[in-house]
């Protein structure tokens, strides 16, 4: 009997030996900078496939669907993931599992810290408590990324629920014309509901040679209700991709709450990405708050989308290139025909219109095909050539700016 024991222990310890022998190799597996980015974070993970995986699983939850008790697994383990680019930065990606009230805290703080939203949407119906599924993106290096993704992970399970007050039985009528005003732009009113449509024609979007309008959803609104003093709004961003921080920045500092973020539309070009938000709290306020995601659409902010061909668009990028010439310089100092740093190279609105004004961007020719600066779709060649287009059926061939 005593050998048998003795010969259990031995095999008790080589197990435990080998157990924690695995657990080493594991570890050591990690490269060292994602070693680092989990006891930065302090959260579990692991790396296969060239990614490390760091688990933010809702396990403090007790989630039920339709009465149906759900365990974490089941579609509850928030995650972020990173990966190697070729210059050797990292990729981060992820989707954070969050309450309600968790969501705009959350969001602010990857905004605040140069982490993209890139999507806000539910999983489930009749989920209770209802959570809500954020993707987020970021690019740098590892150690950085965790240090930026961080505050909004500390968040997840600590944010307070907010208490909301009573509507206001009494107050002064909407001034639905001093909501026009600060929204530059007039509306319609609908019983007890007043509402701003702004369409997205800069974008001349068409399906199948039809148009691709304002009454078919290609717009931004906002819906007013209530009384000057105590009001509530509710409304959708159109938004192109490079659009769509700059909005939600904008919606959070003047405290507006997004609620969703997605396409409405499958293969439309360019790739357009809708906005909902809510708010609640004086009009005019409000009011500025939707102005202010206004001015960082279309002419007011964003940069022109990319262009690899001749298309219906091209003369409205060059109305919308003249129109942003009358509004105020950004002040980054870096305009270039090729497009500024911040706006990452693309055809910046306001970069391309100082162009067009100077008669000259500075790199040495246009081309019909593109200058050698921009490559293919260079809005600055298009409207130098565009006389010369003109005048000759053959097209243009290369020539200097006037």
């Amino acid at each position: 009997m005593l050998c048998l024991m003795k010969k259990g222990m031995l095999f008790l310890f080589v197990g435990v030996c080998l157990t924690f022998s695995g657990v080493s190799a594991l570890a050591q597996d990690v490269p060292g900078d994602y070693q680092e980015v989990l006891k930065s974070l302090d959260r579990k993970g692991d790396y296969k496939a060239g990614v490390l995986k760091v688990n933010i699983p809702r396990s403090d939850l007790k989630i039920t669907i339709q009465g149906f008790s759900t365990p974490t697994p089941f579609g509850f383990g928030g995650w972020v993931a990173l990966t190697k680019a070729t210059d050797g930065s990292d990729v981060m990606m992820g989707d954070l599992v969050l309450l309600q009230d968790e969501v705009n805290p959350v969001l602010s703080a990857l905004l605040d810290n140069g982490i993209d939203v890139t999507a806000l949407h539910n999983h489930f119906f009749w989920d209770d408590p209802h959570v809500f599924y954020m993707h987020v993106h970021g690019m740098g290096k590892a150690a950085d990324l965790a240090r930026r993704v961080k505050p909004a992970l500390d968040l997840i399970g600590h944010v307070k629920p907010e208490v909301s007050a009573a509507a206001s039985s009494g107050g002064t009528p909407l001034d639905t014309a001093k909501l026009a005003k600060i929204a530059g732009h007039e509306g319609e009113q609908t019983g007890a509901v007043y509402k701003i449509t702004v369409g997205r024609d800069d974008l001349g979007m068409k399906e199948h040679g039809a148009t691709i309008n304002a009454r078919m959803g290609l717009n931004t609104w906002a819906a007013f209700v209530g009384t000057q003093e105590d009001a509530a709004i509710a409304g959708d961003v159109a938004m192109l991709e490079d659009e769509v921080t700059p909005v939600l920045k904008a919606l959070r500092k003047n405290g507006l709450d997004v609620v969703a973020i997605h396409h409405h539309m499958t293969g439309d070009r360019p790739v357009v990405i809708f906005l909902h938000y809510w708010g609640r709290g004086p009009a005019e306020k409000l009011a500025a708050g939707f102005r202010a995601a206004l001015d960082n659409i279309g002419g007011g902010h964003a940069g022109m989308s990319e262009h690899s061909d001749s298309s219906s668009q091209e003369p409205n990028d060059i109305v919308n290139a003249v129109k942003v010439t009358a509004q105020k310089d950004c002040g980054c100092g870096q305009c270039a025909a090729k497009g500024c740093d911040p706006c990452k190279g693309k055809n910046c609105h306001y970069c391309v219109a100082k162009a067009l004004v100077v008669k000259d961007c500075g790199c040495g020719g246009c081309d019909a095909k593109g200058c050698s600066m921009c490559g293919p779709g260079c809005d600055v060649c298009k409207f130098h050539l565009a006389p010369s287009a003109a005048a000759s059926s053959s097209g243009a061939a290369s020539t200097k700016p006037n």
